[in-house]
């Protein structure tokens, strides 16, 4: 299977906890939501002020909140189903290159 819509390199993939889904960032600045029985982009997460890459991402363990490490020293947080940002974790010293929940 081939799933389409970024315009840049993918840096980082998580599967959604059901395994039925999984989510990419990168450095086009947005993360996808893909279903994977689907064969199809279920959802894109981006915001016109982010403009840098996406390092890492990761899911809650009720899959509802998607975490996105960026290149500007952020971690955003994203509503899975409303596709709207949820939160900002900010303070740290360089880009988020790693993500656990």
């Amino acid at each position: 299977q081939t799933f389409t819509g970024h315009e840049s390199d993918i840096n980082a993939v998580s599967f959604f906890p059901n395994g039925k889904a999984f989510a990419t960032g990168s450095d086009d600045s947005s993360c996808r939501l893909f279903d994977i029985r689907a064969d199809q982009e279920l959802m894109s997460y981006s915001h016109e002020m982010i403009t840098c890459g996406i390092t890492s991402v990761a899911f809650s363990n009720s899959g509802r909140l998607l975490l996105a490490g960026y290149d500007d020293f952020n971690a955003y947080i994203w509503d899975t189903l409303k596709g709207e940002r949820a939160g900002i974790l900010t303070g740290h010293d360089n880009r988020v290159s790693c993500l656990g929940v």
